[in-house]
Formats: structure tokens, sequence, C-alpha cells
């Protein structure tokens, strides 16, 4: 069999990554390529994310390719593997941080911090390195999400400088106001107090390298909400609402603040949460009690992507309450939150691949 490296490449070049539309040889994705003396072909597959949903897809492409050039009695060891995409380099805040997201929803009470708490937990149970800032200043909920309530960082000097070390749980770094106060007492500040914390969470914590690194915004359209794409280029902004009319209003404020020509974030996509009912004993009974379909509705209207619908169950409120996300857990939940996650981290490398280096935003107000 006449085997060579030209005509494995030649061969590879023919099987395309479905996101990015091209094939892998020419994304650089085939790599370490090497012919083994039995004559069997050895190499890596370096994907976008490790949380690729397509994984499976693309090593049956490459094999299939390969049988077709070669015959199907040929030999292979493909191993998958992965590099997260960027296009942060030469950031000068948080250089070793790949991607950063927002997550975003407008309004309270839509499970925005459950779904970032678990969005942080699954794509860190991929193999990605993930750290969540807690930006809700006055109601910050990781600390309970993640049963680290009462845990407090510790700090270090470093030229000089105070250098927090983020609390570290399920695989996530974590950092949120609630490390820092005491639990019952309510944080009474202005505006520029809370963007003072937020800053300090970025620029003053040793996040080290990252692959994402979500902040969980506070509800609305507010000082936070400025000093973030003041301060970072961030890579990509997720929506979460439920499907009810009130919610999508002003899910559709958070996701077109972002839009705004001043600010042009790229929206990732949105989620939609609570979309319906299943209860235990029925789990294949989906009851649609806050309305169906707003999410996928929304996204549509804005040509964003839909990221996934997550279910209302007991579970999740449980997990929530207990500090023990539910994509740890075996099931629906964890599989609908899962599928959330890859769909994020396929649109992150879809935007890194497509789209120029986010700006650091200069607005006057």
């Amino acid at each position: 069999m006449d085997i060579s490296k030209e005509k494995i490449l030649k061969a590879l070049a023919t099987v395309e990554d479905p996101d990015l539309k091209k094939d892998l040889v020419t994304l650089g994705m085939i790599q370490d390529l090497q012919i083994g003396e039995d004559q069997t072909i050895k190499f890596k597959v370096v994907l976008t994310t490790p949380a690729c949903p397509l994984k499976e897809l693309i090593r049956m492409n490459c094999e299939e390719a390969l049988k077709k050039a070669f015959g199907p009695d040929v030999q292979m060891e493909i191993t998958m593997t992965s590099n997260v995409t960027t296009i942060r380099n030469d950031s000068p805040l948080l250089p070793e941080v790949k991607n950063i997201i927002a997550v975003a929803s407008g309004k309270g009470g839509v499970g925005k911090s459950t779904c970032a708490s678990n969005l942080a937990v699954s794509l860190a149970r991929s193999g990605a390195k993930v750290g969540l800032i807690d930006a809700d200043i006055f109601g910050p909920s990781v600390p309970t999400m993640f049963n680290v309530e009462g845990e407090q960082p510790a700090v270090k000097q470093e030229n000089g400088k105070n250098i927090i070390q983020p609390i570290e749980q399920y695989g996530v770094k974590l950092m949120s106001i609630g490390f820092l106060t005491p639990a019952e007492s309510a944080v009474v500040w202005r505006g520029p107090m809370a963007s003072s914390a937020l800053k300090q969470f970025i620029g003053d914590v040793e996040w080290g390298e990252l692959d994402y690194l979500l902040i969980d915004l506070p509800p609305g359209t507010s000082d936070i909400h400025l000093t973030m794409v003041q301060t970072l280029p961030v890579t990509g902004a997720v929506i979460v609402t439920t499907p009810q009319k009130v919610a999508l209003a002003d899910a559709t404020k958070a996701l077109t603040m972002f839009k705004q020509a001043q600010i042009n974030v790229p929206v990732l996509g949105v989620v939609e949460n609570m979309a319906y009912f299943t209860p235990a004993e029925l789990p294949d009974n989906k009851y649609y009690i806050f309305g169906q379909g707003g999410g996928r509705k929304l996204s549509e209207k804005y040509k964003t992507p839909f990221l996934g619908e997550i279910p209302l169950v007991q579970g999740i409120r449980e997990s929530g309450d207990s500090g023990y996300p539910a994509v740890l857990k075996e099931g629906v939940i964890a599989e609908a939150f899962a599928l959330f996650a890859e769909n994020v981290a396929r649109q992150v490398a879809i935007r890194n691949a497509e789209m120029t280096k986010t700006e650091v935003v200069q607005v006057k107000v």
C-alpha cells in the first residue's frame, strides 16, 4: 500500500469542520501526523473546544476519508484532542484568559445564575479551564450555588499589590462579593462602588490560564454592564430568558444593549430556562406553564443562535439550594445543561473564526 503524508493530508482535506465550514487541513487541526513501520496512520485532530458536540462525527469522517483513499483495511490511530481558540492575543488585562463570556438576562428571577453556574461546571467537566465572576454585587448567589458559603479567598502580595486567590469548586475558579461580606448583610453601595468591585474581581484576582471566564451579570442594563464592556473586550454574550412575554421584553433589552453600535459585543445566543415543567413521576410529560417557544422566537427575531431549553424541574431548585449543580447529576437535567454548554462552546469557536476582535468600549454617559 502506497501511503505518504502528502496523500494522507490530501484525503483528510476532504473532511470539513461542520461549524467552521473549512477542511481540517486548512484549519490546522491535523497535527503530529506519522506513519508507523506497519503502515499505521497516526495523527491528532485538534478541536476548537473540549466540549465539541461533533467530536465523534469528525472522527468517523476522518476514518471514512482514509478508507476511501487507502482501502478498507488501512490501520489508523486517531487521537481527538482540543485547543480552545481565542482572538484575545496580546491583551494587557487577563492575558492568559482566552474567552470572556457575559451571561445576562435583563430581569431577575429567570434563573440566570443557575444557567451560568451549570454552564461553568459543564464546560469544566468537558476538560476546559473555567472561571466564574459573580458580578451581581447586590444579590450574589454563586457562593450558595457552589456550596462555598462562608469561605474567604486568600490574599498574597505580588509586586507590592494585593492579589486575591479565587475559591475553586467543582473545577471552576470563583469570585464573588459574597466571599468578602457577611452573608446576612446587605451591600448598600452606590453604582461607582459596585463598579469598582467588579474591576477588582477582574484585575486583582489571580485567574491564571483559563479557556473561558464567565461573568454572571446582575439583572437590567446598568453601571455593572457598562463597567464590564469598558474594562474588558468581551468575546460574546449569552442571553437567558423564560418563555413568557414579560421576561422576553427585558431579555430583548439585554440583547439589544450588546448589539448597540457603540458596544458591539457579539451575542452568542439565547437559552430558554424554565421552558416546560416535567414532573418526576411523569418524565415524558411536558407542561408549558410559562408559554412555549418564546426564547426560540427571540433568537429568530434577532438572528442569533438558539442555545437550548432548560426544563423546570424540582431537581434544579434542589441543586441550587444544596450547592451541588444539577449538571453533576445524571438524567434529563444534566443532559439539557450539557447540550447548552456544547452549543455555547461551539458558538465561541464560530465567533472566533468569523469575527474580528471585540474592542474595549468607549461609552459616554
